[in-house]
This record gives C-alpha cells, sequence and structure tokens, in this order.
C-alpha cells in the first residue's frame, strides 16, 4: 500500500493564515452556488447528547464535486456553560477525505472555520434577500459566531447603525468594544430585545436559550426587513412566518427534521413546509430561484449550518496554507 498523509491546520495555523472576509464570502458563496446546481451531496445533521453537561454535539457531513472534490464530516460540541471554564460555547473538528478512495486527506480545527462560515451564510443571505440599501442591523446574541455574522455584514453593507444585544450585561458590552475596535464605528450594546431589534433593516437572532421561549416579538420587524433566525432553541413567535414574503433555508432536508432549530415548531404546525417554502438559499445563488425582488419585501433565512460550508472553506484554507507554507504533514499509513 502506498503511504497515505494528511494536513493538519491547528488553531495558531489558522490565525497565522490570516483568511480575508472575501476569501472567506467567496469560498461560502462558490459552496452555495455548487449546491443549488446539484453539484454536492448532503446528510442531514445528527446529534450526539451525552447527557453530562448544558450542550450536545452536531455531526454534519457532505461532498463537494470537483475542484473541490472532497468529502467531510465536522463533529461541533455545542456546549452553553463553556465560558464559566474559559471555552468557546463550539469546539470543532473537520476531517476532509478522498470521495473515490475514503483516505483522509485532512483535519483541522474548525471552531474559527464554523464562526466564519456561519457569519458568511448570514451575509451571502443578506445580499440576495436584503434590501440594498440597508443600514441598521440589529444582532441578538455574542457567541463566536455572532462577530463573524456582524463583521461580513458589515463589509457588505457598511452599516450606519449597528445594535448588539445579549443577556449578560459584561458579555454584551465586550462583544460590542470588540466590534467597534475591530470596524472601526461605533456599535451600540442595547439592554433588552426591542431596542435592538425594533426598526433595523437586518435582523439577527443567535440567542443563546435553555427552552424555546419567544423573546423576539413579531410586531418588532419592519416591513421590508430581513431576518435570520437561527438559534438552537427557538426565540422567535410562531407568527413572524405570517408576515414574510418569502421563507428560505439553507437545506430543507435538514431543516424539516431534528429536534433543534429556531423554526422547529413553524415546521410542525405546517407554517414552514415544502408549499410555503420559497427556496433554498443555494438555489437563488445559483440563479434558479429569485432573491429578493422589491423593497418592500420582508423576508426570513433559517441556516442549520452546513457541512458543505465547511467543507468548502476548510478547503480553501489549505489551498492558502499549502500556498504560503503554514501546517503540518503528517504521515496516517
Amino acid at each position: 500500500m502506498p503511504p497515505i498523509y494528511i494536513a493538519y491546520l491547528n488553531r495558531l495555523d489558522i490565525e497565522e493564515l490570516k483568511i480575508t472576509d472575501e476569501e472567506i464570502l467567496s469560498a461560502i458563496e462558490a459552496s452555495l452556488a455548487s449546491q443549488g446546481k446539484g453539484e454536492t451531496v448532503i446528510e442531514p445533521r445528527v446529534h450526539l447528547e451525552p447527557g453530562v453537561a448544558n450542550g450536545h454535539f452536531n455531526v454534519l457531513r457532505g461532498a463537494i464535486k470537483a475542484p473541490i472534490d472532497s468529502a467531510g464530516v465536522k463533529v461541533v460540541g455545542d456546549f452553553v456553560d463553556n465560558y464559566k471554564l474559559g471555552f468557546p460555547s463550539e469546539i470543532a473538528i473537520l476531517a476532509l477525505f478522498d470521495p473515490r478512495t475514503g483516505a483522509p486527506k485532512a483535519i483541522l480545527d474548525a471552531s474559527s472555520i464554523t464562526d466564519m462560515r456561519t457569519g458568511a451564510v448570514t451575509a451571502v443571505g443578506a445580499k440576495y434577500l436584503a434590501r440594498k440599501n440597508s443600514k441598521i442591523l440589529g444582532h441578538i446574541g455574542a457567541r463566536g459566531t455572532a462577530y463573524w455574522n456582524v463583521r461580513l455584514l458589515n463589509h457588505l453593507f457598511d452599516f450606519d447603525e449597528i445594535r448588539v444585544h445579549s443577556r449578560r450585561a459584561e458579555s454584551r458590552n465586550s462583544f460590542a468594544e470588540r466590534l467597534s475596535q475591530d470596524l472601526g464605528k461605533k456599535v451600540i450594546a442595547t439592554e433588552d430585545w426591542k431596542s435592538c431589534v425594533e426598526g433595523a433593516d437586518i435582523v439577527v437572532e443567535a440567542s443563546r436559550l435553555d427552552q424555546p421561549t419567544p423573546m423576539l416579538k413579531t410586531e418588532w420587524i419592519k416591513k421590508g426587513a430581513f431576518v435570520v433566525p437561527y438559534g438552537t432553541m427557538s426565540a422567535i413567535e410562531l407568527s413572524l412566518t405570517d408576515i414574510m414574503s418569502k421563507l428560505v433555508v439553507d437545506d430543507w432536508g435538514q431543516c424539516k427534521g431534528g429536534k433543534f432549530g429556531s423554526l422547529r415548531a413553524h415546521v410542525e404546525a405546517g407554517k414552514l413546509s415544502e408549499a410555503t417554502l420559497h427556496a433554498e438559499l443555494g438555489q437563488i445563488v445559483a440563479g434558479l430561484k429569485p432573491g429578493r425582488e422589491s423593497d418592500a419585501e420582508t423576508n426570513l433565512l433559517w441556516h442549520r449550518g452546513l457541512s458543505l460550508s465547511d467543507i468548502a472553506l476548510g478547503h480553501a484554507m489549505l489551498v492558502k496554507a499549502e500556498r504560503i507554507g503554514i501546517g503540518q504533514r503528517l504521515r496516517f499509513a
């Protein structure tokens, strides 16, 4: 048997890559287009609940054809109380494989990948579904993915006003301060959900609730807004989908099943179904379905998280790492 080597990028390697906003967005938008054109395989995520802490593991699986030409599996922990230990709530590993032989190709720390690709899907969704002149962002949540939501959305829209909120004052204040420094503009930390969301052009709900609780009121959403709810536990009212012109998801196969997700109750109630679903985001990116067609539309994107996004961004990182000489090459067999 010939030797098998795997590329390995740890967290320090990925930080050293200094991947740019444009590189992230380009990789994710291309992967969504591939999905829309049927050039991918995606399996609905599964969960592992160890039952010893307030959290669970998500297991995401998929494959993308050439030029990425990889199958991949990501395992990401989602543990709400990790901040008490100084850990991020989400810690992840991505493994990439040759889709023809099954041989392993690479292992990457996927914690940053998870944050970046989540923010990129939010931003790409806004590119196609939000008003082009959106100037006010209201963002609920300050966990790892939240930073990249705000950063990549601002990269596309250059907001006049950014509002953020989270349950703990120290969390939202430090989040706002970090964003202000990195984006070079004022970011407002609000004391409640209403003042964060009401009147915003783009609303992102990435809260960390212990159980479904309707914290975000439908009446706060202005006509013409773009709304992205994706908390593990729902924080929205059942009526939210009633005011939407277009309901869009990342992958209907994984959105229609499972026990977690912000629109789980809407699926069970029949408010989100194959009949009411406008499109998967990849279909819009690929040009097969329309995105926003007027400023009057109020649109919603629900994304559960795509293995394809992890694979595409991991591949982009590996290509850049090889080009500039970062990472390790390990003998597997």
